[in-house]
C-alpha cells in the first residue's frame, strides 16, 4: 500500500535555505554499474540506503530519465559499488556527463565482471551488492530503484561520504552517548 500526501499550504521558506540544510545529510557514495546487451554503464549515486531487511532491499535515488535506470530496467540486474575513502576520483569520474559512453568509461580502471549481474565490480570498493531489480518508482523530480540484494561482500576501510556539497572521508569513531541520549 502506498500513500500520497497532498501539500495543503505552500511552504514559506527560502528554497536555497532548504537546499543548504539538505546538504547536511551525510550519505555514502557509490558507483552503480550495469551491463546490458554488451553495453556497460556506470553512474555515481550518493543516495543508496537499506529499505528492508526481509526481503533484503536497497533503494537508490537517481535523476529522472537516467541512462542507468533505463539500462537497469532492461537488464533486470545491477551492481552497487560502495566507494572507499580513497576513491573520490572514481566518484567524480562517474558523475561527469562528459565521460565516454559504454565500456570506454571503464578503460584503465581495475574491475571484474560480477558473476550474477555481469556488471563491473570496481576493485578497491568497500562493498559490492549484486542486485535484481525489484521495482522502479517516480518520486518528485527523481526516480527510485529498489534492488533485491542477491549477493554482498564487504571489506574494511574508511568510507567516502557526500556531505555539505562535497566528498569527505576519514576514520569513523563511535559517537559518545550518555544514558539520557542513548535511551531516546
Amino acid at each position: 500500500m502506498s500513500t500520497l500526501t497532498t501539500l495543503r499550504r505552500p511552504v514559506r521558506q527560502d528554497p536555497a535555505e532548504r537546499r543548504r540544510a539538505l546538504y547536511h545529510l551525510a550519505s555514502p557514495v557509490s558507483v552503480l554499474t550495469v551491463g546490458h546487451a554488451g553495453q556497460l554503464h556506470g553512474t555515481t549515486a550518493s543516495t543508496v540506503t537499506l529499505v528492508s531487511r526481509e526481503p533484503l532491499l536497497i533503494g537508490v535515488a537517481l535523476r529522472p530519465g537516467s541512462s542507468f535506470a533505463r539500462l537497469a530496467a532492461a537488464e533486470g540486474r545491477f551492481v552497487v559499488n560502495v566507494l572507499d575513502g580513497g576513491q573520490g576520483g572514481l566518484a567524480r569520474w562517474f558523475a561527469d556527463s562528459d565521460r565516454p559512453d559504454g565500456s570506454a568509461q571503464f578503460d584503465g580502471m581495475p574491475w571484474t565482471a560480477d558473476s550474477y549481474a555481469g556488471a563491473p565490480r570496481l576493485t578497491g570498493a568497500l562493498a559490492h551488492y549484486s542486485c535484481r531489480l525489484h521495482s522502479s518508482h517516480r518520486a518528485g523530480d527523481g526516480e527510485v530503484l529498489l534492488g533485491y540484494v542477491v549477493r554482498a561482500t564487504a571489506e574494511s576501510g574508511p568510507p567516502l561520504f557526500s556531505y555539505a556539497g562535497g566528498l569527505v572521508t576519514g576514520a569513523l569513531h563511535p559517537a559518545r552517548t550518555t544514558k539520557e541520549t542513548s535511551a531516546s
